[in-house]
Formats: C-alpha cells, structure tokens, sequence
C-alpha cells in the first residue's frame, strides 16, 4: 500500500509547484522543464518577468500575485489553459491587446491593487468562460467597458477606484451574483444605494428609466469637539447667518441636527457634545463621506502636549481609526480673547502637531508592513498584511485651520464660504452630488411633509405598514410598492435623514421620522451626570412606579458601585426624564408595556449598539436537564427576578475583580492584542457588553474582566499607553495535557470577539502576540493569520529568538500537545462568534451533576456550577 502511496505523491508534485515566498527573481529551470504542471504559485517573491513560462502548455493555475511586476508578462498569452490567473498586489499599469482573446478557458481573474485604468477590449473573448472578476484598488475613471460583454460574470470587484457611475447594462442579465464597489465617488447609483445590493441597483435603474434623474447635492456636516469650544454656537450661528451665542446652560446633550442651505447645497448639521460619556453613543453616527468641522477653543489651547492631545489629538486619532478617508476643517475659535500674534502662533503649532502625527501613524503602518513582510514565513500573515497596505491607502485630509470669531458677523460669513469652496471641490467631496430618481426625491418630500404634520409626534416614530399607507394615499405614489419604499427608506438611513434599523428584530416595524428623536433615547441612560439625574427623581414618578425613597438611594448606591440598574429604577429614570421634556407620552412604547413583560425600543438599540448588558438574578438552569451538548441550547427555567442592566462606560473600579481572579501566575497561558495607534474610546466598555453575552459567568470592573466557562477563568485587562495599547489575556496553565484545547479554544473565541468587533474601525490595526515565557525576556511571538478552525501552529517547540529558551508550542499559541499515547481521534473543536449568541466548543459534551443560579450580577459572589467532562 506504501508504494502507490508515494507513487500518487510524486505525481501530485508533478502537477503542483508551490515556490511562494522564495524570494525568487527568475525561475528555476527544474519548473519550466516540467512539462506536466499544472497549478504553480509564485505568490510574494521578488519576480519582474518570467521568461520561458510559456513552454508550461498545461498549466491551468497560476499565481504571480504580490511581486514586482510593472509590465504585464505577454508570455501568459501562450498558456491556452489556463482556467485561474492571479496578478493582484503589483505594479502593472496597462495590459496589452490580444492576450486574453488566447485564454478561452480563464474563469477566475485578479488584478486588484495595481496601476491600471484600462482593460484591453479583447478581455470580451472570454465571455463564455470567465466568471470572477477583481479590478479594486486600481485607477479606473470610466467603466471598462469589455466587462460588459462578460455573460458568465457571477463575482465582479471594482472597490476603491475613481468610478462616477456605473452602467445599467451590467445589472440586466441574471448571472451577476456578487458585486461590490465601495470606496468609488459614485455619482449614479450613489455609493447608499449600492451598499443595499445588486437588487437595489436594479430596481434604482428601473426607476431611472421612468424618468429623467435629478441631481442632489447634501453634504453631512458633524461638528465635533471638546466641551465648550463652541460647536453649536458655529452651528446656529451659520444656520441663522448672523453670530448667536449659546449660552453654557444650554449646551448640546447628546447630538443636535440641523439643516442648512448654501446655495444649491443642502448640509445636515449634526452638532455633537464634548463630553467623553456621549461619545460612547457618537460612533453610531460618525459616518464616511461627510465633512468634519474639528472645533478647537483657542483660548483654552496651549501649545503643549497636554492640550492638544485633549482638545485635538484625541478627535484626530478617532475620526483616523474611524473614518480614515475623511475631511476635516479645523476651525479655531474665541478668537476674541486672544491677541493677533496668540493666534497666528497657536494656529501654526495645531497645524504643526496634526501633521507629525498623521506622518507618524504613516511612518508606523510601513514599520508593521516591513516587519511581515521580512519575517521568516511571511506567507502566515496575509491577511494582516493586506489590511495593514488598506490603511495605508488611507489618510485623513486636513484642511488650514480657520479662525473666527463668533460674534463677529463677518468671521461667520468667512467661514460660511470657506466650507462652500472646500464642498465644490470634487477632488475632497467627489460624492456630493447624486443622481436620483425622481420617486426617491417624491418620498424624501412626502416623508418630510409627514413628519411635520400635526397628526405625528414631535418624537415622529412610525410605523413601517401605516407610513406604506400614508405615502400610498398621496396620487404621485399610489403605485409604490413596498419593495421600492424600503429601498427609498434604505437610502434615506445611510444619509441620515431617517433611521430605520431593520437588522433590529424589535425595530425592524419602526421608522424613526425624526432622527434627534433616537438621540434622545440614547442620552436618557448614556448622558452626562447620571447620578444627578437618579436623585433627583421626583416622588410622584417613584410612586407611579410602586417605589420609595429608600430605592432610589439604593439604585444611587448600586449604581456608583457597580455601574448596575434594575428595571424599575430605569423605568422611574426614563419616566422622569420624559417628563421633563415633554414626552410622557411615548415613555410605553420606548420602555415597554410591562415593567416584567414585553420589549420596549430602547434597551433594543442600547443592546444592538452593545451600550449595556442585560443581568438577571434568578434564571436557573433546568433541573430536568441531564447533559448538555456543545451547539444545541441549554433549557432553564423561566426568570422569576427582575432584570438588571449593566453599563460599563460608568464602571469606576477594578479592586474586587482582582480578587476573584486571585493574582497572575508565571505560568498562565498569556497573551495580549495590541491596538495601534491606540484602543478607540468607548472599545473596550463595547467589548464587555458583546463578551460577557456570551459567557453568563463573569465579574466587570473599569479596566478589567473576568469569563468563567465551564469553571475556567479568564482574566482580561485593558492597557492604553501611548505606543503601548493593548488588551492582555489570561488564562490557568492546564494541570494535564488534555486541559490545552479548551483553553486555548476558551482564548481564541475572546480573540476572535475582539477581532470582530474592531472591524467597526477601518483605521485601526490589532495584532495578537505571546509574551516570552522566560522572566525579564521582551520579546514577543506574532500569531499568524486565524481562519477560526483550529491551532495556528505545527511546531511542537518553540525557540525565543532573543533569551534562545525552547518552550512547548502549547505554552505560547492555540496548540494541542502531543499525548505520550495517541488516543482515539477526536473530532476538531469549533467555535461560532455571532453579534449575540454563544460560543461552542467541541467535542466533549457536559454533564450537569449539581447547579445553583448561574447568572450573578457583577462583582457578586461566584456562582457554584459542578460539572464533569466527558470525553
């Protein structure tokens, strides 16, 4: 059996040459002599030609991706079948004619991330063959128009590109299944109504065709800053044209919009508050394609390090990690109670500072490229390396900084038309204007019309069937069908206009008409000065709500301690601050018909936005239940306890979480995600909320936090130094050889967590790396590329290449080691990561011997849950 064996390996190897990451400059004789291969990967070398590759007539596969190809290699026109062709991450500029017209079996075709801007007209040969196409991250102006002629095209990329419109031919036929085209300044169809899918574009061109488009020039314009810099003073006082202060008694609380008109165009002002607790609530609605006006109190500002960061450095590095592709006016005011020479001085030092830290972050991406890419295997971190060149195509632009001052009429008129000159040009806002149907802009006048009307609320939400019927009455859009509608409200949510959230299972019936409204339900639990606003709860809506004076102060207390309220004091809470504003009467629907039955609107979007964390006392786990088996639910008893509700932006303490934990040990299994340039505000308390619903057992403090599973601890703690932000995890060094796999499973699904949730920030890179296990040893071990199935390494010793110490691999990465008897096969573990939902992990099944409460609220005594593995 041996010998057909090595028989059939020796003639794969004839067919299959991997030579990726060689660091080849031509190519070895012994490949171009093999007459047989079929599939040859020159993946990450240092190739510019390969000369002789055509006497390879069988060749079907071939990867030449990430090399240092400038001129497209015209002997890839003697491969007659080749069906894969890989050029992607080079530096081609132009492909010449009568290639591909050679190349009737190609189906799977790169070329993303070169210098192209054309296509060779004779790509339409392969019309009947070729079904995946990627062109993103190119030069393309104008369409390729060969691309067209591709009947079979099921997959076509063209993201990242300076496309203005995309032709209503592509999406006619049936066969496209997957397209996308982000990051282009699409002007027809908008880049909103492309993010909802092929259909959407369909159905926008069908539109189209009934009428002639109309052009729509809206910018979305957020003022952000520090407290007291003078954001909403800007704002009102270029809304009005004329300079109005705003008193400091009635700053923003939460985020303010407004709508302004300059011209032909129309801005949405979103005026955002400086405070840090409202930014935990900010990133929801800092989007791409907008302007940001960065409003900076130079009175306040010093020129020192301190200052900056605070009043500048800290909304630069965001909006980087958040929006990196955006534009930012600096706008410096209080101008008034500065001299001339202040100014001029304070202005050049911002503008100095911005740029040394935009160079910088420039200076630190390459210094990670250059690292993967000269490491030994560099083949290991791909994927890390292709996100880190996305971010560095990437910067902010930063416009001059602009003085005003706010009384002065004609510093507002100035800055008025400073921001109309930067709008107008389409080299910083290529996206400004839209090409619409007619029927898009029928529905934004109708909606806009409803919402104002005496019939609906000043909070102006809506339901989805009634809003379908209220438009359908109108006789220009008798014949809207729901379809289309929800296309236009689609459209409508990303520019900010409307919010529908239909991702939300309790939200996906509501429209919010009015989109200050929401903040308004944000800032009722996520606000300034909560505390304040407990105490101060009347006696009336304590007694509305059956509860004393007493439970107020114990709700104070609770929640300066552990960051915690329970229902009713949410509800006395949200009821009183209605009130105050003159909404009482949609305190049912948004908390709930029943203080213990029901879902009100509220704690869905807390939740969905992972602002805080469901807790309940006394849900218990079934006593019937005699095992429980990893993927299928665990049954439990029905709470019989009032919820409580975790808010971990106002955690203030880590003393008791430390305790539990008992101390770090030499030899804990230890690992840390770094975060660069920084761990983004508010990340971690999100991280909490998502982490802690997967795993009931857990205790939270400000910086810290501790996940039992299956009673293994978990200890994670957050460190964010400049140059040194991270997130260190923890984990009890198993007592046998059989404990690795769930531990290390246990610490990947966290990762994992961690991994997913950072992709909330384009701009933001985090790398994992296992501290050297010797004492005192810097050095660090970077973990390849994760695809979630397994062990990331084979080695069974690992070497620190600074102390020289050889260690298990097990002790360092996802490893299982080796037992000294191999025992049966087991099936490999798994673990599912969903935005809520659990984590398995195979293959061992657990048997429940004995079961208390197992959900405790946290830093409260440990739950006491026995149970035995079997195997």
């Amino acid at each position: 059996m041996a010998q057909p064996r090595a028989c059939q390996e020796q003639e794969d190897k004839l067919h299959e040459v991997n030579l990726s990451t060689q660091r080849l400059r031509v190519l070895p004789p012994a490949v171009l002599s093999n007459s047989m291969l079929e599939s040859l990967d020159l993946d990450r070398n240092k190739l510019r030609t390969i000369t002789g590759i055509s006497k390879l007539c069988n060749l079907k596969k071939l990867i030449l991706s990430k090399n240092e190809f400038v001129d497209f290699p015209s002997e890839i026109q003697s491969l007659v079948c080749l069906e894969r062709l890989e050029l992607n991450q080079n530096q081609i500029r132009a492909i010449p004619e009568g290639v591909f017209s050679r190349l009737p079996r190609l189906k799977h075709l790169r070329l993303n991330n070169n210098r192209l801007c054309a296509l060779p007209r004779d790509l339409a040969a392969c019309q009947g063959s070729l079904q995946y196409l990627n062109i993103s991250n190119n030069l393309f102006r104008t369409f390729p128009q060969p691309v067209l002629q591709l009947a079979h095209l099921q997959e076509f990329y063209v993201q990242n590109n300076a496309l203005r419109q995309l032709p209503k031919e592509l999406f006619q036929g049936q066969s496209l299944k997957m397209f996308k085209a982000s990051g282009n300044p699409l002007r027809e169809p908008p880049s909103e109504v492309c993010a909802g899918g092929i259909q959407q574009i369909r159905n926008y061109f069908n539109q189209l065709q009934r009428g002639l488009g109309q052009e729509d020039k809206r910018v979305k314009t957020l003022f952000l800053g520090a407290s007291l810099a003078g954001k909403s003073t800007i704002c009102r006082s270029l809304k009005q044209g004329q300079s109005k202060l705003v008193p400091k008694e009635e700053r923003t609380v939460g985020i303010e919009i407004s709508e302004f008109q300059i011209e032909d165009f129309t801005f949405l002002f979103w005026d955002f508050a400086g405070q840090l607790e409202y930014y935990m609530t900010h990133h929801v609605f800092i989007t791409p394609q907008a302007l940001v006006i960065l409003v900076i109190n130079l009175h306040m500002y010093q020129t020192n390090n301190k200052t900056f960061k605070e009043l500048v450095g800290f909304w630069i590095n965001n909006l980087s990690m958040r929006v990196p592709n955006s534009v930012v006016l600096p706008v410096g005011t209080h101008v008034d109670c500065c001299q001339e020479q202040e100014v001029a001085e304070k202005t050049h030092d911002i503008m100095a500072r911005i740029t040394a830290m935009l160079a910088e972050r420039k200076s630190n991406l390459a210094h990670f490229i250059d690292n993967l890419e000269g490491s030994e295997e560099p083949k290991f971190y791909v994927d890390q390396w292709e996100k880190l060149k996305e971010m560095e195509s990437c910067t902010l632009t930063i416009l001059n900084l602009v003085a005003v001052n706010c009384t002065d009429h004609c510093d507002i008129k100035k800055l008025e038309a400073t921001i109309l000159k930067h709008v107008k040009n389409e080299e910083l806002f290529p996206e400004v204007v839209r090409v619409l149907p007619p029927v898009y802009r029928q529905v934004e006048a109708a909606i806009v019309d409803i919402a104002r009307s005496e019939e609906v609320a000043d909070h102006g939400m809506m339901d989805l069937q009634y809003l379908v019927s209220k438009l359908s009455q109108r006789e220009h859009l008798a014949g809207l069908g729901r379809e289309l509608l929800q296309d236009i409200l689609r459209y409508l949510h990303r520019i900010g206009l409307i919010v529908w959230y239909e991702e939300i299972k309790h939200l996906e019936s509501t429209v919010f008409l009015q989109p200050t409204f929401l903040i308004t339900m944000f800032k009722l639990l996520v606000r300034h000065r909560l505390v304040q606003q407990l105490e101060s709860i009347s006696v009336d809506t304590l007694i509305g709500e059956r509860a004393t004076i007493r439970d107020r102060a114990n709700w104070v207390c609770t929640f300066k301690s552990k960051a915690m309220l329970c229902q009713q004091a949410v509800r006395a809470l949200v009821k009183h601050q209605l009130c105050s504003e003159g909404m009482w009467d949609v305190f049912e629907e948004i908390m709930g018909h029943r203080p213990r039955r029901g879902r009100g609107k509220l704690f869905s979007l807390l939740e969905h936005f992972e602002l805080c964390l469901e807790v309940k006392h006394s849900e218990a786990l079934n006593p019937q239940a005699r095992e429980f088996v990893p993927g299928k639910p665990w049954e439990i008893t029905r709470s019989q306890g009032e919820s409580w509700y975790l808010f971990p932006t106002y955690l203030n303490q880590t003393e008791e979480v430390s305790e539990v934990w008992g101390g770090d040990h030499p030899e804990d299994l230890h690992i840390r995600a770094y975060f660069s340039p920084e761990i983004p505000e508010g990340f971690f308390q999100r991280f909490l909320v998502k982490v802690c619903s997967f795993y009931c057992t857990h205790w939270v403090a400000k910086a810290t936090c501790l996940l039992v599973c299956n009673g293994k601890p978990v200890l994670i703690k957050e460190n964010n130094q400049r140059a040194y932000s991270y997130l260190e995890l923890r984990c009890r060094k198993p007592s046998e050889r059989t404990g690795f796999q769930f531990a290390w499973d246990f610490l990947v699904a966290v990762v994992l967590i961690i991994q997913k949730l950072a992709e909330e920030w384009p701009g933001l890179h985090v790398c994992v790396k296992s501290p050297c296990r010797t004492s005192g040893c810097p050095a660090e071990l970077l973990w390849p590329d994760m695809d979630g199935t397994g062990a990331t390494t084979k080695e069974d010793i690992k070497t620190c290449g600074t102390c020289g110490h050889r260690f298990g691999a097990e002790l360092l990465l996802p490893k299982v080691p080796k037992p000294l008897e191999e025992p049966p096969a087991q099936p490999s573990a798994h673990y599912y990561v969903t935005s809520y939902g659990t984590t398995t992990f195979g293959p061992s099944s657990i048997q429940v011997t004995r079961q208390v409460r197992t959900l405790l609220p946290p830093l409260a005594q440990a739950p006491t849950v026995m149970v035995r593995l079997l195997k």
